[in-house]
């Protein structure tokens, strides 16, 4: 099994990664996502993700297609590698997948394995450098805007570990687990910086904020 070794830039990454659709899921350079794994095609991934480096591409089905059997996916989607991996005893598999870089899909490829492939760039060059751009972001305003739509959902938050935790893990952590719906997924995923995902971030929870209180409406799941 390959040792468990940073990525320093697109070309230490393979084109072609196998691809895990699933809908409303945010996977974010060094952020952890974790998985529940059950369905056969996609235990084959992870069997086969084992036996090499690891790695597997998260993307969205397209929220605008209307494919069912065979949906049409988003154009870009978040390389991770499998870093913790368990046997539930039951058939599945529970795993966290630590983002690497954000992928453009070139092209599917027609394959033999059950589940799908692609040949992809690695066109975020920016993912490779951590806390890059993170002295711009807001961050005051974020919080606030954070504060307030816990207040209304009369949620609490460690706010320790919030204060204490870099830019960059902030913005990224905080769009993973913000509750909207796939087009706004897609959108902090797409971000160019950090800093323009920390603005997206803050208006979509803006208006979700605006749509509790009567201000304004608009479905964001």
């Amino acid at each position: 099994m390959p040792i468990n070794r940073p990525y320093r830039g697109p070309d230490e990454l393979p084109a072609l990664i196998p691809l895990f659709p699933l809908d409303g899921a945010l996977l974010l350079p060094r952020c952890q996502l974790p998985l529940n794994i059950f369905e056969p095609r996609y235990l084959a991934m992870v069997d086969d993700a084992l036996k090499g480096e690891r790695l597997v591409g998260m993307v969205q089905p397209d929220p605008d297609a209307n494919t069912v059997a065979v949906p049409s996916l988003a154009d870009v989607g978040c390389v991770g590698r499998i870093t913790e991996v368990a046997e539930s005893g039951d058939g599945r598999y529970l795993m966290n997948l630590t983002g690497v870089a954000r992928f453009r899909i070139v092209r599917e490829l027609g394959v033999l394995t059950p589940y799908r492939q692609a040949q992809v760039v690695y066109a975020f060059a920016d993912d490779f450098v951590p806390n890059t751009g993170a002295d711009a972001v807001d961050r005051t305003g974020l919080l606030r805007t954070f504060a307030e739509y816990l207040k209304a959902r009369n949620l609490e938050a460690d706010w320790e570990s919030v204060n204490e935790a870099p830019n960059e893990a902030l913005v990224n952590g905080l769009s993973m687990m913000a509750p909207f719906g796939p087009r706004e997924k897609q959108a902090l995923l797409e971000a160019a910086d950090l800093k323009t995902r920390a603005e997206i971030l803050v208006a979509v929870t803006e208006m979700a904020l605006a749509r509790t209180t009567g201000e304004g409406e608009g479905p964001l799941q």
